[in-house]
């Protein structure tokens, strides 16, 4: 299982994440998705740990917690669909195309 970490500070490392998520157990994993155009954080993170008990503990514990003046949205990461993840309607698809 992966859990998903939102509205979280833009200031936040992957080191600062892992601190915190070891309190509950093992980190083997953590993705911090960065703004391909600006270099930027995007301001959500994913971790995966070793145990899942360990993992719904985190959850429960941290979700609402307020964390470098943010708080944060911690819940199981959504399974990414065929559309990378979006489940959106795709946008090509939302504007019709002018014949002219």
């Amino acid at each position: 299982m992966t859990i998903y970490i939102g509205n979280l500070s833009f200031q936040a490392s992957e080191d600062d994440i892992k601190s915190i998520f070891a309190e509950y157990g093992e980190v083997t994993r953590i993705s911090l998705p960065i703004d391909r155009e600006t270099g930027r954080k995007r301001g959500f993170a994913f971790v995966d740990m070793a145990d899942e008990a360990k993992e719904d503990q985190a959850i429960s514990e941290l979700d609402g917690a307020e964390w470098l003046g943010r708080e944060l949205r911690v819940n199981k990461a959504r399974p990414r669909t065929e559309n990378g993840g979006d489940d959106r309607p795709n946008r090509s698809n939302r504007f019709s195309h002018n014949p002219l």
